[in-house]
This record gives C-alpha cells, structure tokens and sequence, in this order.
C-alpha cells in the first residue's frame, strides 16, 4: 500500500485578510498540507509562506489568462477574493477539482448553478458564499433544531469600525446596503435595502438600525425551516468586545420565534461573538468548508461532485466544537 498522497490547497487571495487567516487556520489544523498563497504582488505573501511552513506565494490576476497547471497538482481551490468571471470555479469544474468560494452575492449565482448542470462533473462546488462563509447558517440551523414550527428568522451580523478588513471588502461596503433579498409572508422579494431598515437592540440593551442584505443565509435558512419570514441584515456600531474594553469583536445575532418541539411558543436568540475580529471568524466558515469537502477533521468527503452549501455538507457538531476551539463565544437567550 502506498503512501497517502498529500493535499495541496490554493487559495486565492491567500495573503490578504481573510486569505492569511484561511491558510493560518488550514496549517494549524492540518501542518502536512501544501498551501499556494496566490495573489498579484506574491512578494507580500513570501514572509507569510516562510512562517506557516510547506507552502508558497504564486502570482495570480484573474484578469489574465489562467494556467492551473503552472500551481502544480492542486486538489482544492478556495476564492478568498473577487472573482466575477467565474474563472476558478469554470477551472475546478474543468479540471474536476474541488472549489471553496465565499465572496458572491445570491444574485451572481445563477452563471455557476447552470454551468454545473451543463453534464457530469467530478467537482465537488462549496457555495460558502454566506455571512462569514456559513457560519451564520450553521449556527442557526443549531437553534432552529429547537423547533417544531418556526414562524420568524432574523438574523443580522454587526460590524465594528475598528475591526480591520482588506481592501476587497472595504471596496464592498457600499454595495452592502443596496439591493436585498428577503422572505416575508412566503412571498420572495428584492428590495432597496435603505427603504426596509429595522431596528437591532443589542447585547448591551442599545438598538441601532441593520438594513437587509441578498446573502445565501436567507434562502439557506428559508430552506432549512420553512419560516415564512427570513431576513439577514447588517449594521455598524460598537461590537461586544469593545464594550468590554477589549479590541473590536464580530458579532452575529440569530433570533428565532416559533413553537418549540414541547408544543411551547418561544423566541430564542443565539449571539455569536469572535473576538478576533470578522476575517477570523469568515475564515472558520471557510475551515470548515474545506474540511467537509475534503473528508477532513471526522467528516466524510462527499461521494460524488455537484454543488453543496456549509448546511449540506458540514456537520454541525463538528462546527459547534471547532467554533469554540478557535475562541469563539456562542450565548443563547430566551427574549
């Protein structure tokens, strides 16, 4: 019996701020797989490449022509960057590679779904495009267990100014609050974001406005639970480690109304708290995507390509219990 073939994982935008943590999460688990930090300046990820060990800093430009050959015998991609013209994801599924991405908006879905079904592939396709690459979904699916009927899903993530973000997001922000999807009376409507703003009260008692957002989280979660009402919504203010004097935390808050599966009505919120910041926890969804997708960490690979989402291929246990491994604090509340 010969011995196991190592993995070897490219991520693009590898050195940036959700990249770096992607690939440092990768090497803390797993120091055997080989990580191809991609980017155009790859000279910032050298020194990033030296300290993780067994990996290397390539130049990638989306906007030129793309070799996957030239990255050597690559078993996973994961897009930690922009990517409009689908060029990794049309590489993976050419190749029959696995893809990770977490960046796209539920409207720029439609190129991949259709381009998927154009025959048999052996690519396994991670749409981990959710809040925080699916930890949202993950968590609230968790809670929703809870449930025997469920009536309101909102869900909205609070950013701290202080939180440091790269550029891809920062060059994000704006498009953030403008169109939105959301599920109200089981109707499916798009919306301006800025004529739809509720209001968000806190973990500290103080309320602020969170406009809705197209994310996966709101048809992932309409799916999982049949509420005929699911909103995600994000909004901008002083996180909960800030309030505790610490540095800038990223903080999510699920609140869900139904009957509980004792006949009881109930609203139950669940706050998750990373107090190292967003691109921590973004990368953790994307961890756990990678893991799921390559039979990692106790789960089992996916038999056969297709498209698959955080919900349908991570285990939520495993999510719970690497979630808190990594610090990250989950609270639940009876409102």
């Amino acid at each position: 019996m010969g011995l196991p073939k190592t993995l070897r994982i490219l991520i693009a935008g590898g050195y940036g701020h959700v990249g770096s943590n992607i690939a440092g999460h990768i090497r803390r688990k797993y120091p055997n797989i080989e990580l191809v930090l991609c980017g155009r300046h790859p000279e910032k990820g050298e020194q990033q490449a030296i300290r993780l060990g067994n990996a290397e800093s390539k130049y990638l430009d989306l906007t030129e022509d793309f070799n996957l050959s030239s990255f050597g015998d690559i078993d996973l991609i994961i897009a930690a960057l922009q990517d409009p013209e689908n060029v990794l994801i049309e590489a993976a599924i050419a190749h029959g590679l696995a893809h990770i991405s977490i960046t796209k908006l539920a409207d720029e879905l439609a190129p991949v779904i259709f381009l998927l079904q154009q025959g048999a592939s052996e690519s396994r396709i991670v749409l981990a495009d959710h809040w925080q690459a699916g930890i949202l979904t993950l968590v609230a699916k968790d809670t929703a267990a809870q449930f025997s009927k469920i009536d309101h899903i909102e869900t909205a993530c609070l950013y701290d100014t202080e939180d440091p973000i790269g550029p891809m997001i920062a060059a994000q922000l704006d498009s953030f609050v403008g169109r939105a999807l959301l599920r109200r009376n089981r109707k499916w409507e798009w919306l301006d974001a800025t004529e739809n703003v509720r209001s968000l009260k806190l973990s500290d008692g103080s309320s602020i406005d969170a406009y809705p957002m197209g994310t996966l989280d709101v048809p992932s979660l309409a799916a999982i639970s049949n509420s005929p009402n699911v909103r995600f919504d994000i909004s901008i203010g002083t996180s909960i480690g800030r309030n505790k004097g610490e540095k800038a935390s990223h903080d999510l808050y699920i609140d869900i109304e139904g009957t509980l599966l004792s006949g009881e009505p109930a609203k139950i919120r669940t706050v998750v708290s990373d107090p190292e910041g967003q691109s921590h926890l973004t990368a953790l969804g994307a961890l756990l995507a990678t893991e799921a997708v390559l039979g990692l960490g106790g789960h089992s690979a996916p038999e056969k390509g297709g498209l698959y989402l955080p919900e349908t291929i991570v285990s939520t246990p495993i999510a719970l219990t690497r979630l808190k491994e990594f610090g990250v604090v989950i609270t639940h509340i009876n409102l």
